[in-house]
């Protein structure tokens, strides 16, 4: 194995120190993202406990500029009728605080997740689920940053790999919300980045998509903080936009909730502030807007396996209507795309009452 020229406390020690590993030289580092750093077991909740077993992990994996980093998530391996397939779930938005790592904290590993993960492991299937890069390590979370998590959710495939040599090179990215536009950008940057693996497809439950559609009908609304979150995902990657440029004075006297809080206290935070409270003038910055298409919007590449998009008519926090837009500039690259619609699902109900659809799908993909 070619990491056997790297010492794995080494390597540990250099990335728990700086965060990042920037000297990259040498063929000793061909393989590197997916090398598991720590592996410990995990606590799940009782509705996955009775099915699987669990590893939290540390692992590397790359940001969007191809310097090494690391992330967390788990490996979850079923208790009965395994199989030999990797199936990588994306979760939706938890926060950006390290708190807000599902793999360390079941009050965020959402009820809507449980029921999709348990499908898939009934199925057999062992489930890879990445925090996402600066959920429960140092650096900050490149919130809705797709290519980010795209290259997580594939290194945590590669990980899964990395602890258990039987499973299968195949592999689906199945997502939800947050996670579901990260499964579309994994889908993109697969043929360039997955390797030796073999992505079979790409199921995308309400995913984020042409955020120009919506972004100036945010501030003023009880979504405004995903629009705080958003910015400060940008000033992950860019550290020299600074999103206190954009923000009105009563938005940034309630920043600290970032750090302290979760998805849901970050929503109350700013939900009854005005535009004019929210952003400065009222309005986002077309510069900005330019930045969040950029970051943000699937599929402006082809996607390099089938896709499944899944999103309910009545979802409160992404618009139905981004995904009837999304699924015909899917099936302009001529690939394989299945639009489902959950009539009179919300956000988080799409997922619940798709579960079985999804995995019926991920199936046929494997099979």
């Amino acid at each position: 194995m070619p990491l056997k020229k790297i010492s794995r406390l080494f390597l540990a020690a250099l990335i728990a120190v700086c965060g990042v590993v920037v000297a990259t030289a040498g063929p000793a580092y061909a393989t590197v993202p997916g090398f598991v750093l720590s592996s410990t077991t995990a606590s799940l909740p009782a509705t996955l406990s009775a099915l699987a077993t669990g590893k939290r992990i540390q692992y590397v994996t790359t940001n969007i500029n191809g310097s090494l980093t690391t992330a967390t998530g788990l490996v979850l391996t079923p208790k009965t009728g395994k199989k030999n397939k990797v199936v990588a779930w994306g979760h939706g938005t938890t926060g950006l605080a390290d708190i807000c790592a599902p793999s360390n904290n079941q009050a965020v590993f959402w009820e809507e997740a449980r029921i999709a993960v348990a499908e898939l492991l009934s199925r057999g299937w062992t489930v890879a689920a990445p925090d996402y890069p600066g959920l429960g390590t140092a650096q900050a979370h490149p919130y809705l940053v797709g290519a980010s998590a795209a290259r997580s959710l594939i290194d945590n495939v590669r990980a899964a790999r990395y602890l258990d040599t039987a499973l299968s090179t195949q592999y689906v990215v199945d997502g939800h919300s947050q996670g579901g536009s990260g499964a579309l950008f994994a889908s993109q940057l697969a043929p360039t980045y997955d390797g030796n693996l073999v992505l079979k497809g790409t199921a995308s439950i309400a995913p984020l998509s042409n955020i120009q559609e919506i972004v100036q009908g945010i501030p003023g609304t009880a979504a405004q903080g995903y629009l705080v979150m958003a910015l400060y995902g940008i000033n992950a990657v860019e550290p020299a936009f600074d999103p206190k440029t954009v923000l009105a004075a009563p938005a940034e006297a309630k920043l600290g909730v970032l750090q302290t809080g979760c998805l849901y206290p970050i929503l109350a935070a700013f939900e009854n502030f005005t535009a004019a409270q929210l952003v400065e003038g009222g309005t986002v910055p077309q510069a900005v807007v330019n930045k969040m298409m950029a970051y943000e919007n699937p599929l402006q590449t082809a996607p390099s396996a089938p896709v499944l998009l899944v999103h309910g008519t009545d979802d409160e926090a992404v618009p139905y209507f981004l995904s009837e837009i999304l699924a015909g500039q899917a099936t302009s690259y001529g690939v394989s795309v299945t639009f489902q619609t959950i009539d009179g699902a919300n956000h988080d109900g799409a997922v619940i009452q798709s579960s079985v659809q999804v995995a019926d799908w991920i199936a046929a993909r494997f099979a």
